[in-house]
């Protein structure tokens, strides 16, 4: 079982995140108009999140090969933002770092350090890093991208994001797996040591649907489920808010300032979600990759 420790999660991740919180209060007011102006477009009733959020009609190119949704576009806009950050950073590197270029380097050594030294060690750290922080850096931006203020949204809320990042893990592990040694790595992946003559063909089975089959599944319905059930959430409480403060009205307004309040707090608890998210699947894959490379496991 994968654990993490504590105390790295709350210097790394819980801190920022809290000790940030004053500063984030404008963008959480303007994340709650964002959403409250959509709730006020309907007719005034209550209207629910539903899964059809993530299915919006087509915006650009329509009926074409290359047609694109609101949430593609968002896509585009996270990877584009990444990009340019890095560029911006990275470009005119100084011996002695400023702030912005020292942001840039905390997060490649958090990737570095953290997740692919700590793991797989130096050489093949070294090796798989740049797939790591690949993988770190695209889910966290496109999951940050459900509680920016009119984008509303996760990228990796459809299903095509972690399905590839998913499909790019498993043949990673398997070709470093091979790699490494063929007959050593398909004996550790059917025939852990210590196994029972007699159960062998049984946990051959076990181990294949494990090893092949719920990795790969499990890695993309954990980090789509988890920007789903959030983007749902944040837009219940705000349009729950709509509801009680201008339909409802009266004694019921006391229900929307505990709604927009509950909304608040969720985007915080998203923010650390997002996070939480693109760092376990950057370390799944790594001990995914350090057991196929393991001499016994």
């Amino acid at each position: 079982m994968l654990e993490l420790p504590c105390g790295f999660i709350s210097s790394t991740i819980v801190a920022p995140v809290l000790t940030g919180a004053p500063k984030l209060e404008p963008a959480l007011f303007t994340q709650a108009a964002t959403l409250i102006a959509k709730a006020a477009e309907s007719d005034g009733g209550f209207h629910p999140p539903s899964i059809a959020d993530f299915f919006p009609p087509e915006v650009l190119f329509a009926g074409t090969a290359f047609a694109l949704t609101r949430i593609n576009l968002i896509q585009i806009l996270a990877t584009l933002a990444l990009i340019t950050l890095f560029v911006l950073g990275t470009r005119r590197m100084k011996l002695v770092p400023g702030r912005f270029q020292s942001v840039i380097e905390m997060g490649l050594d958090f990737v570095r350090n953290g997740i692919a030294h700590d793991l797989l060690g130096r050489k093949d750290g070294d090796r798989f890093l740049p797939l790591l922080t690949t993988i770190f850096f695209m889910i966290l931006f496109m999951n940050l991208t459900g509680i920016v203020p009119f984008l509303n949204i996760a990228g990796t809320g459809l299903i095509a994001i972690p399905l590839m990042l998913a499909v790019i893990s498993y043949f990673t592990f398997i070709y470093a797996g091979l790699k490494k040694s063929p007959k050593k790595f398909v004996r550790n992946s059917f025939f852990p040591s210590g196994i029972p003559t007699a159960i062998k063909p049984m946990v051959a089975i076990l181990e294949f649907i494990s090893t092949f089959i719920v990795r790969p599944v499990t890695l993309t319905l954990r980090l789509q489920m988890n920007m789903i059930v959030g983007h749902l959430m944040l837009v219940l409480f705000f349009s729950a808010t709509w509801f009680f403060f201008f339909t409802a009205g009266g004694f019921w307004s006391l229900l929307g300032a505990g709604t927009l309040a509950f909304g608040f707090a969720f985007t915080l608890f998203e923010i650390l979600v997002a996070v939480l998210q693109a760092y376990i699947f950057a370390i799944l894959t790594a001990v995914y990759i350090q057991l196929a490379i393991a001499e016994e496991h």
